[in-house]
């Protein structure tokens, strides 16, 4: 069973026990957060429809704050 999550403005494929790096949450370490269900599939059954979606909610606790490599931006002038 997966759920595919929006999560940090991307969609993130989800399963019980998996860690995930998600941008930018407004949650501190140790906090636990929701993220509404946009796709759930259950083995042969899947259900996207948004009716039943909307009570879904899956749950995830922050582990830690990390930053990804530096981005450099360079800008030329012709």
């Amino acid at each position: 069973m997966y759920a595919i999550v929006k999560a940090g403005g991307h969609q993130e494929k989800v399963a019980v026990g998996d860690t995930v790096t998600v941008d930018r949450i407004d949650a501190a370490v140790g906090a636990t957060v929701s993220f509404p269900a946009v796709l759930l599939v259950d083995g042969a059954s899947v259900t996207s429809d948004p009716k039943l979606l909307s009570g879904v909610k899956v749950t995830g606790e922050v582990l830690e704050e990390t930053k990804g490599p530096k981005i450099d931006i360079l800008r030329y002038k012709n």
